[in-house]
């Protein structure tokens, strides 16, 4: 196996509110891949007295160690007990019930088997995606496949401009869902699966390091990650910041926090 973590804040001074890990091997087979992007509060209360970078690595934390030593649980079910897990562990000082409780979008991975190992071409590699983050994942036959939920592209952005309009689509029937404080998201999750002995490689994003592609138009989702695997996590985000230093015009933010995890089966 390879693995490549490359991470940047968007702002200098400002906390990266993204996290990363890799686990290798997980429960003494395959290995795991974990990646959160914090979303970024708008000004104003939150009903937490932690702030969005504590929620990230705690939440990641407990998403590491349950991908790296219970493989007899789904992802679907890892996720709804790392974020009860988080919950619990500020329920008493923080009003969980506020919309805007801190939140992050989720990448897992997970793979067993594979064509050299043991289990050979019995084993899977597992994934779930929860809101805006992206995995790519590489075939042995050079086909790069998109992950996503995209349910977060489907509202307006008329609607997205507005704090009080966006906040009635989060974690709602007919809005997008992130990991926040209730369990139950995790249903909501992407998920499915394929063949270890298909996969080669697999790349996850977060929107800022995605804007490669979603919003600078350099490459698709295949020459993505053809770069990283030829030069390099940190590479991609140069880029990133390079073109957004560069454009006339940013939608969003001008610079974001970006992460990039490469992971080589």
């Amino acid at each position: 196996m390879r693995f490549e973590l490359a991470t940047a804040p968007g702002t200098a001074g400002r906390p990266n509110e993204d996290w990363t890990s890799v686990i290798a091997p997980a429960a003494g087979e395959g290995g795991a891949l974990v990646l959160l992007d914090g979303v970024t509060p708008p000004a104003g209360p939150d009903g937490c007295v932690h702030g969005v970078p504590w929620f990230t690595a705690r939440l990641g934390g407990a998403l590491a160690e349950l991908c790296g030593s219970r493989r007899d649980l789904s992802l679907t079910e890892i996720l709804a007990s790392a974020i009860a897990a988080t919950a619990a562990e500020h329920r008493d000082t923080c009003d969980l019930s506020h919309v805007r409780t801190p939140q992050a979008t989720v990448v897992l991975a997970r793979w067993s088997g594979g064509p050299e190992s043991p289990g050979g071409a019995g084993g899977t590699v597992e994934h779930l995606v929860l809101s805006d983050s992206t995995l790519l994942r590489e075939d042995r036959d050079g086909r790069v496949t998109a992950l996503v939920d995209d349910r977060l592209d489907h509202v307006p952005a008329e609607v997205k401009r507005s704090v009080a309009t966006t906040d009635a689509l989060r974690n709602a029937e007919g809005g997008f869902f992130t990991a926040a404080a209730d369990p139950s998201v995790a249903a909501r999750a992407v998920t499915g699966s394929a063949p270890a002995a298909e996969v080669r490689s697999l790349l996850a994003l977060t929107d800022g390091a995605a804007r490669w592609v979603e919003m600078f138009g350099e490459g698709g989702w295949a020459e993505c990650l053809a770069l990283v695997r030829e030069r390099g996590a940190r590479e991609l985000i140069a880029r990133v910041r390079a073109l957004e230093g560069a454009a006339e015009h940013v939608r969003g933010k001008r610079h974001d926090d970006a992460t990039a995890t490469f992971a080589e089966l």
